[in-house]
């Protein structure tokens, strides 16, 4: 309920790489087909990073699907949700001018994907 990040770290980066992506969401948040509750997007980060810590960002931080362009923490109001933590290797920096969420950042990722993981993480609140 604090809407703090948790810390993340990575290695075996791809040679070439650029820049790297975070994209973090719900897909069981709203009943809605096809639709993902979006809690964190990050572009940019710098190829030499390799750890967020805790309650930190890197990059740029792009408008989630709260409205605001930083970390929204996880607070399922009905049941076990699975939260979906993706990193993706680039081969460039990003060049976006005002990008409006993630659909913006996953077109301007085609193309320079070098590798990708994920981390997927559950979570339900306290009764």
């Amino acid at each position: 309920g604090q809407d703090i990040s948790p810390p993340l770290s990575w290695s075996e980066v791809p040679a070439g790489t650029k820049s790297f992506v975070l994209i973090h969401d719900d897909p069981d948040a709203v009943p809605i087909a096809g639709y993902v509750w979006d809690h964190w997007i990050l572009y940019n980060i710098p190829a030499i990073t390799r750890s967020i810590p805790e309650n930190s960002s890197a990059g740029i931080e792009v408008t989630t699907s709260f409205d605001t362009a930083k970390y929204g923490g996880p607070c399922p109001p009905d049941r076990e949700h699975k939260y979906f933590f993706r990193l993706y290797a680039l081969d460039a920096m990003l060049s976006l001018k005002n990008p409006r969420g993630k659909k913006d950042v996953e077109s301007a990722i085609k193309g320079h994907i070098l590798a990708q993981a994920e981390l997927v993480g559950k979570y339900n609140r306290a009764k």
